[in-house]
């Protein structure tokens, strides 16, 4: 009986990662579509979008379980959507280009990047 017990103990000594919430109104799989079609893999790693092998910004392998965006903000949908269609409109100074991309379709991008954890 103690043998089945402690895994059980140790799994309760785990940390949880914190998931921020699911987007609203985001599609997922049309996410991965526009990563691609917008071509961020030619900058970041993107776990699941083909060819987004880049590593001149960082990987968002996991991005689902990150607390901040751009290490700098909490990670919450709204603030994702506007780095993701305005990044200089949060940090004048970023590397990150303006890829014209609408709210809209970085409301998916951002479910899509939800998903990886």
């Amino acid at each position: 009986m103690a043998a089945l017990l402690l895994p059980l103990a140790l799994c309760a000594c785990q940390p949880r990662k914190p998931t921020p919430p699911a987007g609203e109104g985001g599609d997922a799989r049309r996410g991965k579509a526009l990563l691609a079609q917008f071509q961020c893999g030619s900058c970041h790693h993107i776990p699941g979008v083909e060819s987004a092998r880049g590593k001149a910004a960082p990987s968002l392998a996991e991005f689902g379980l990150r607390s901040y965006i751009a290490g700098r903000w909490p990670n919450r949908q709204a603030d994702l959507v506007r780095w993701i269609s305005t990044p200089r409109s949060m940090d004048p100074a970023t590397l990150m280009p303006d890829m014209g991309v609408s709210p809209e379709d970085a409301r998916h991008m951002a479910a899509y990047l939800y998903s990886l954890q």
